[in-house]
């Protein structure tokens, strides 16, 4: 009797070293990504979900739990990898400890099933949460990258396609959408693999037109999706969390919708009559206010702009701008992006010095 007594104490002490250690080391991983939310993206929203789950993990860790500690006799303390000894990058950095936050939750939830069931069903619903934290976090820096950009060119078959694209970033593009109706696969397949490539090489955004299997091919940031092709959410799922996805709209109707199915940005227009979109009237500008007013995500004013009108357009109210020809037959145009690129952000300078005052 009293080996079966010493046998069932030693096996609840064991339970309670295996629980205080993945407690320490849930933690421990959250403070880690809590810190990087906080002051290298400095979202507050993020950071206040890290903390939450840490607040929340140490009203389990009980000084019940903590007593059973014997860190002197825990073998696991000798124990590395080279791997844990080195992080060749920030995201590797977050990934090793993202993964580490949920190894630890599984373990508390099926070992505190046994401690306490509420504690198994708060671990795992904890890790749903670590879940989707990670994919807000790794989608973050591209969907800055996103709002920050207030100028996107769409591009159109050219003989010199790379050397304007190449052009325009070395202006200051970033942002970048391969678009070509004509050409077969293996043409669009090649293109978009270079200018995948040179967007990366300035540090700017690569789009692709219409085709999610393209932009999965070429490791694409993302797809822009016109109101004929395929729905967001299939997108969605095809691409995942991480990518960015666009719509283009031509009605307060369609920007709703495209908003409701998760639409990380919104083409608004065309502005103008354009030939890259022949057939549709033009909408004017009192769709560009309706979007100034109304929509929560980046939207792009497109469809006829060029220097020339580009002040009409952001009296409008539009803060940013997508161009085709602008650029694309341009004589010279990393000057032309420069330009627009002047105009964009002094426009946003001074609304911003109105918001305040």
């Amino acid at each position: 009797m009293g080996e079966q007594y010493n046998q069932g104490r030693g096996q609840e002490r064991a339970i309670y070293r295996i629980l205080d250690a993945n407690l320490d080391r849930a933690r421990e991983g959250l403070r880690i990504v809590e810190e990087w939310c906080r002051f290298g993206l400095e979202s507050s929203p993020m950071a206040l979900e890290c903390k939450e789950m840490r607040q929340e993990l140490a009203s389990w860790h009980t000084s019940e739990l903590r007593a059973a500690r014997d860190t002197p006799g825990d073998p696991g303390t000798e124990l590395s990898h080279p791997r844990e000894e080195q992080r060749s990058s920030l995201d590797q950095l977050l990934q090793a400890n993202l993964c580490r936050i949920e190894e630890a939750l599984r373990v508390l939830e099926e070992y505190g099933k046994l401690y306490k069931p509420q504690m198994g069903t708060a671990c795992k619903q904890l890790r749903y949460r670590v879940y989707s934290l990670e994919s807000s976090l790794l989608a973050y820096p591209r969907h800055q990258q996103l709002k920050n950009a207030l100028l996107y060119l769409v591009t159109s078959p050219s003989e010199q396609l790379f050397s304007v694209v190449e052009a325009a970033l070395q202006g200051g593009l970033s942002l970048v959408q391969y678009r070509h109706k004509e050409a077969d696969d293996t043409v669009k397949l090649a293109q978009a693999r270079k200018l995948r490539q040179l967007c990366h090489h300035y540090g700017a955004l690569f789009i692709i037109n219409d085709r999610p299997d393209l932009a999965i091919a070429v490791d694409a940031d993302g797809v822009h999706l016109g109101q004929q092709d395929i729905p967001i959410a299939l997108a969605r799922h095809l691409l995942g969390s991480r990518k960015i996805i666009g719509r283009s709209t031509t009605n307060p109707e369609e920007m709703q919708k495209a908003i409701a199915e998760g639409a990380d940005y919104i083409g608004v227009g065309p502005v103008y009559e354009t030939p890259t979109k022949q057939g549709k009237a033009a909408t004017g500008f009192d769709y560009i206010r309706h979007a100034a007013q109304n929509s929560p995500i980046p939207w792009f004013a497109i469809g006829g702009i060029d220097p020339n009108n580009l002040n009409d357009v952001l009296n409008a109210g539009a803060t940013r701008v997508a161009v085709v020809r602008a650029i694309m037959q341009a004589e010279q145009p990393g000057l032309v992006t420069q330009y627009f690129l002047s105009q964009l952000t002094k426009r946003q300078t001074l609304r911003r010095l109105e918001a305040k005052s």
